[in-house]
Order: C-alpha cells, then sequence, then structure tokens
C-alpha cells in the first residue's frame, strides 16, 4: 500500500490509551457480518484509525480478518508520528503503519475503517463531520457484483473490552447500532450506556429514542429474570427476543449468543 502524496493530518491527537484484546468483540462482530465482503473483493484493505500508542490492535485486526478473508490487509493510521515510528517494528506481509487522520491517507479506498475509541474525545458537533468524511473514503457500493460497499466502524469500549457499542456506516451513512458486551459483567443492559458513542452518549435523556431504548432492554432483561437460572447468555437471548416486539433488532440468536444486540440507527437517531 503506496501512502498518498503527503498532506496534513485530518484531526487531533487522542489519549493514545490502548491494550492487548480490546477490540476484540467489535473485530468477532466485523468478521462475522462484512467477512463476505471482505471475502469477494480482490485486494480487501481495512483500516485500524487512532490505534494508539502501541499497535496491538492492528496486529489483532490483521489475524482476526484472516481467518475468514486471507487475502485481506491492514494499514493502521494514526495522527502522531511518534506513534507511527514506534508500530514500524512491526510491519510485516499486510500489515503497514501510516502517518495520517481522518483522511485516510491509502491510495485505494478501504472496505473497512474501524476507528474505535476515537471520536469519544471530540465534541458530538464535530461527529458528522468525521463520519461524512469516513464514509467518503469507503470503497463505493457495486450492485452488479451485490456489494454494498465498505463499512466503517465507529464505537467506544472499555479499557479491556468487556463493554462496547459501535454504529456500523456505509457509503450512504448510518445502518445499525451494536451493543455487546461479557454478561457476567453487567447488572442490567443500560450499565452500557457508559460506552455509547459520541452521536449518541448526551443523548441518553427522557425523550430521545437511546434513552426509551435503554429503557425498554432493561425492563425486557427484568422481565426474563427467570432464565437467569440457566444462565446469563440465555437470559440475554430472552431480552433480545423480546426487544424485537417494540424495536427493529437487526441480528439473531446466532449474534445474541455471543453477547450482542443490534438495533436499526433509524431507531436509535437523535432527535432535532
Amino acid at each position: 500500500m503506496t501512502p498518498r502524496a503527503p498532506s496534513r493530518p485530518v484531526g487531533t491527537v487522542t489519549r493514545g490509551t490502548t491494550n492487548p484484546n480490546r477490540l476484540r468483540r467489535m473485530d468477532r462482530w466485523i468478521a462475522a457480518t462484512h467477512g463476505a465482503e471482505l471475502r469477494r473483493a480482490a485486494d480487501p484493505v481495512a483500516v485500524d484509525l487512532g490505534y494508539g500508542a502501541a499497535p496491538w490492535t492492528a496486529v489483532e485486526l490483521l489475524t482476526r480478518l484472516r481467518e475468514v478473508a486471507p487475502r485481506v490487509r491492514v494499514a493502521g493510521v494514526e495522527i502522531e508520528p511518534a506513534r507511527v515510528a514506534a508500530a514500524k517494528p512491526y510491519e510485516r506481509e499486510g500489515l503497514v503503519f501510516r502517518h495520517g487522520g481522518f483522511e485516510i491517507p491509502l491510495p485505494q479506498r478501504p472496505l473497512l475503517i474501524r476507528a474505535a475509541n476515537v471520536l469519544r474525545q471530540y465534541d458530538e458537533a464535530e461527529v458528522a463531520a468525521a463520519w461524512e468524511r469516513l464514509c467518503a473514503r469507503l470503497a463505493p457500493a457495486d450492485p452488479v457484483r451485490g456489494s454494498r460497499g465498505g463499512l466503517l466502524v465507529e464505537g467506544t469500549c472499555d479499557e479491556i473490552g468487556r463493554r462496547h457499542v459501535w454504529v456500523a456506516l456505509g457509503p450512504e451513512g448510518p445502518r445499525t447500532v451494536t451493543f455487546a458486551a461479557r454478561l457476567g459483567s453487567l447488572e442490567r443492559p443500560s450499565d452500557l450506556a457508559e460506552r455509547l458513542p459520541k452521536a449518541l452518549i448526551h443523548r441518553n435523556v427522557p425523550g430521545e429514542p437511546v434513552h426509551s431504548f435503554l429503557r425498554d432492554f432493561d425492563r425486557a432483561w427484568a422481565a426474563a429474570a427467570p432464565y437467569a437460572s440457566y444462565g446469563a447468555r440465555q437470559r440475554w437471548i430472552r431480552t433480545a427476543r423480546d426487544l424485537t416486539t417494540d424495536w427493529p433488532v437487526a441480528d439473531g440468536p446466532s449474534r445474541w449468543r455471543q453477547g450482542e444486540v443490534t438495533v436499526a440507527w433509524g431507531a436509535l437517531a437523535p432527535g432535532a
């Protein structure tokens, strides 16, 4: 992947905190839901945007994606030059590190951009422009080939990856919101509210759709309490099934078993 002509990176330096295996839940979901797109492409490229002070998440992304798409290549992109220099020794076949930001300094449009814990440090008003810029860099849809185009996955997780919420966007804009957790760490689903991405975290107030969803999520969880005797997973599955009555849940039992629930973006999008 030959870099594009040098230009001033778009964005600001983040704290850079990272840990090995932190993004495993997001990676697992990407592999399951976007793996077919990556396999179909002749030269699939994925980007780990803002990987932080250490390159672990980019290294892990390559390993996990190659389990479902052996030809995929990964580029770690960081706005802080010192972090890029520190990551260079970890380059190998299929993995490079580049200095850059939201402009994504690669010669081709990637099929995947993962931006985890990046926009958390931005103002809510800056999110739409960042999404628009990143989505414009995604590989376009190709109806003839049956491709929906590239995917931007943007969200937030805790320090060791037990709780995570992310938005998935295509070239056309936001598609879904996914709530994922190590179920043993939850007292109730609304515990995930502190990990809502920047576009939603300040909207968790009465009158906003995401607040109503988390309220109903907690109610369904409480109603499913009898299933707790079979384990937290069975309780979660029952909770997700009950949510489908009133909310456009976009996945099914195979993903629920992983401690996930995915909902159409339009149902949770912030109000005016």
